[in-house]
């Protein structure tokens, strides 16, 4: 089946034991709860994924559990990037392996002086030559320092295996840019959750978000929102995923994410050391703010009802 990224899509985590171990029976029971949210698909092992903290074998391990846990219908990607080209190409070609339909591509930063915007164009274009299966690009500029400029995006569009971009800054200008720049079949993704109403707004095609692991049915009811043309409706739930969205990024990181998933009835485990747990002030600011967000879809949805039996 063709790769669809209308919709929200969730870059999950990957839950650890106590003793950091894989958790795979975990993680299995996660992918049978988000199969049936009505979410597009999934990044595996995505920076929320924490795939530097996995070695090679475990990276392959983790595909290949959630490859048997991910029904065809639903878009299949797995996230790479080393420091060097080479490394990102074998990869690639271990992630293809192991069932990717496409890859989510991090833009190399160890040398951050060094990956100018022309550097990070040859890359990408070495990459792309040598992959077997679709490239998306992957602004995380909160993680590496390192942005793909507009520009540079749409130069990289025009490469027949360079298929989107997923921008996880907050700069809707920016985005606004890559969309009016390159062509309508270049998929445009957002990757922050503080920012989706109005980056949906911008012409963004979907999104890949962190915070979906917590809450996709806030996110999909944005999504869906923005589609039908109700912009109040998406600016108000907007206001109740912001502060979640920024809680469990940002201020909390995965741990925080985590935290809010075992809220909401996942399997959100362990984090893997030198990553650390949210204490129990944070996770009262977490549960606090996920109670918002989660009244919030219910009084759309009992206005949705009352509306039907007028």
């Amino acid at each position: 089946m063709a790769l669809n990224f209308d919709g929200i899509l969730l870059p999950v985590t990957t839950p650890f034991t106590a003793d950091e171990q894989f958790d795979a029976q975990g993680f299995v029971n996660n992918l049978n709860r988000w199969n049936e949210s009505g979410i597009c698909g999934y990044v595996i092992l995505g920076s929320t994924g924490e795939r530097v903290n996995l070695d090679e074998h475990e990276y392959l391990q983790v595909i290949e559990t959630a490859r048997r846990g991910v029904p065809p219908s639903l878009s299949f990607i797995v996230g790479a990037g080393q420091q060097s080209t080479l490394g990102t190409i074998r990869e690639i070609a271990r992630a293809a392996k192991a069932g990717a339909e496409a890859v989510l591509v991090i833009t190399p930063h160890y040398y951050r002086s060094a990956m100018t915007q022309e550097t990070l164009r040859r890359h990408y274009i070495a990459v792309a030559d040598a992959s077997p299966i679709p490239i998306i690009l992957y602004s995380m500029p909160d993680l590496t320092g390192i942005k793909i400029e507009p520009e540079t995006a749409a130069r990289l569009s025009e490469h027949r295996n360079i298929i989107g971009i997923k921008d996880s800054s907050a700069d809707v200008a920016k985005l606004t840019e890559t969309v009016r720049l390159v062509s309508d079949d270049f998929i445009v993704l957002i990757g922050n959750g503080t920012v989706l109403a109005s980056a949906l707004q911008a012409g963004a095609r979907g999104a890949i978000l962190a915070v979906g692991c917590a809450a996709p049915q806030l996110c999909i009811q944005i999504y869906e929102a923005n589609k039908a043309g109700d912009t109040e409706q998406a600016a108000f739930l907007q206001d109740k995923l912001t502060p979640l969205a920024r809680a469990v990024t940002k201020t909390y990181g995965i741990g925080g994410l985590k935290a809010a998933m075992e809220m909401a009835d996942y399997v959100g485990g362990h984090v893997r050391s030198p990553l650390i747990a949210p204490n129990e002030t944070a996770r009262a600011e977490i549960k606090r703010l996920l109670c918002d967000a989660t009244e919030a879809i219910s009084n759309i949805s009992l206005a949705k009802v009352s509306e039907a039996r007028l």
